[in-house]
């Protein structure tokens, strides 16, 4: 992932609006279990807020994205946060200058962005 946000690679950064919310969680569940201290999380979270508005391009809730999430839900077997993030780069893929690439680490949600025509990466895989 350090390569895919080094400033010379001149990558672009497209995230649905409510990840904002899905990070926090993770955070906050991280600090609450014990594997994070508070104090990273707070600088974390600080660096993220940060980045929002410098580094990512937000694409918002709206109906489309919505109503194609539920159409990704009935056509695959992902999660509801899955098929928001999949019908959110979707929705970028249809006015973006060039085709987006949905980056994630799951599966079975890269193989619903595939058949979607959508050029994927797998951060995991790299080495």
């Amino acid at each position: 992932m350090l390569r895919l946000v080094d400033a010379s690679a001149l990558n672009r950064f497209a995230i649905l609006a409510i990840t904002q919310a899905e990070f926090r969680s993770a955070i906050r569940r991280r600090e609450r279990a014990g594997d994070l201290d508070g104090s990273v999380a707070a600088e974390v979270l600080e660096r993220f807020d940060l980045h929002l508005g410098t580094m990512y391009v937000r694409q918002g809730m709206s109906d489309a994205v919505i109503d194609l999430s539920c159409a990704m839900i009935d056509r695959y077997p992902l999660r509801a946060y899955d098929a928001l993030q999949l019908a959110g780069c979707l929705v970028i893929k249809e006015s973006a200058p060039s085709p987006p690439v949905f980056v994630c680490a799951d599966h079975q949600l890269l193989q619903a962005a595939e058949t979607e025509g959508l050029v994927w990466l797998d951060p995991t895989a790299l080495t």
